[in-house]
């Protein structure tokens, strides 16, 4: 085993393993750059006998050597296949969507989709007790102009019962060509049966960060996402709107599946005095490492709306609880996914690479989101009339709520 563990490309820290079909990895990764005092993954002590002194692996070898010499097809079955195969059962066996294998060729092909342009259905996903969970379909992409929402499941993809795919093998079904269309068949909380809806896929390109101006000197910052490109475009944006001297600013983080730590850190400290505490990470043993605002916040003052709903996760929830801890500003809109754990990115000298769970994040005042979302201040829901209509109840009641405050 010793020899299949190969070099740790980056210590990456990652909150939320929800793989994204369509779109690039710093939207589903809660990707992290700086280290918890671990020795990297590659320097791993060697497992030894005393490791093993309380596991017995004679039924695994036993049935190993019964169906390589019982089984019809065991001359097709490579030893490769069957070791990924048991990494897989023991990966499995931890019961965390958050953690996952992949083999060398599931990693080349996943690595090579999201260095690409991708097209797709534009939503991120996690399988969960089984279950193929939408954790939030992307702003305009093909899966919320269809009507896909977050917590819905993908029961099948065609006619393939996605219980029976790994996580990889449900995004490659999924993924397609521009213009090419995919049928799935979603089960949806509150509703007797399942429905099938028919996608067409398309290029999936939104701007990490995009501003509107509303009436009563109110801005309105929508962040899709949390990436190298996050900061630029907020701060050129901030930039822009303090010229104007803003009376109030809604920061808009539904939808908005996560992305890059030290990102959210950074729009933080545009609201944050210096050195405030943002987020508390936990690891298996207790210690703890504290993450602060460290920048000149230019917003300091500025009357601030921060929206979330159940499609907003792990960095963005990272961004709200600051927000609320701090008394910053009202949290508004719906319940949020609930994604408080952080994960650590492994490759391997054959290819393959795992992702797994590691520590825990909590808000500053030390407040679990995990498997609970992040509650609003103010709860805001949006009702099925008001998507036909196309209209925006949480982003008029956040503008609402700031002119009451002139």
């Amino acid at each position: 085993m010793d020899e299949q563990k190969g070099r740790l490309r980056g210590y990456l820290i990652i909150a939320i393993l929800a793989f994204v079909i369509g779109w690039q990895l710093t939207n589903y990764g809660f990707l992290e750059r700086f280290s918890l005092g671990k020795p990297p993954v590659n320097d791993v002590s060697p497992v030894t006998s005393a490791d093993l002194q309380d596991v017995n692996l004679d039924l695994f070898w036993m049935i190993w050597k019964m169906l390589d010499e019982q089984h019809v097809d065991s001359a097709n079955v490579k030893d490769d296949a069957k070791v990924y195969g048991a990494i897989r059962g023991l990966v499995d066996s931890y019961g965390d969507p958050y953690t996952s294998f992949m083999d060398p060729s599931e990693s080349k092909e996943f690595t090579d989709s999201i260095e690409g342009k991708l097209e797709g259905i534009g939503a991120e996903l996690i399988k969960e007790d089984g279950n193929l969970v939408i954790v939030t379909p992307l702003k305009n992409s093909p899966a919320e102009k269809a009507g896909l929402k977050a917590q819905d499941i993908i029961l099948k993809v065609e006619k393939e019962y996605t219980a029976d795919m790994s996580m990889f093998e449900a995004i490659m079904k999924i993924r397609g060509e521009k213009g090419t269309t995919v049928n799935l068949t979603v089960a949806r909380k509150g509703m007797d049966k399942p429905f099938e809806v028919s996608i067409v896929r398309d290029s999936i390109d939104i701007d990490s960060v995009t501003m509107e101006k509303l009436e009563g000197g109110i801005v309105y910052l929508s962040v899709n996402q949390f990436n190298d490109k996050t900061n630029d475009q907020f701060g050129k944006a901030v930039s822009e709107l303090i010229l104007d001297e803003p009376k109030g600013l809604i920061v808009d983080l539904r939808f908005n599946g996560g992305g890059y730590l030290d990102i959210a850190v950074e729009l933080l400290s545009y609201l944050l005095p210096s050195k405030t505490p943002v987020v508390l990470i936990r690891d298996k043993n207790g210690e703890e490492v504290k993450k602060l605002a460290n920048g000149n916040p230019k917003l300091l003052n500025v009357p601030l709306v921060v929206l979330v709903n159940e499609g907003s996760a792990s960095a963005s929830e990272i961004v709200a609880g600051a927000i609320a801890d701090q008394k910053r500003g009202v949290i508004m809109g719906t319940v949020t996914f609930g994604k408080g754990t952080v994960q650590e990115v492994a490759d391997f000298a054959d290819g393959s690479s795992i992702r797994f769970t590691i520590a825990k994040w909590f808000t500053p005042n030390g407040k679990s989101v995990d498997k609970v979302g992040l509650t609003p201040d103010i709860l805001v829901e949006v009702s099925d009339e008001d998507a036909e209509k196309n209209y925006d109840r949480q982003k008029e009641e956040a503008a609402k709520y700031l002119r009451g405050l002139l």
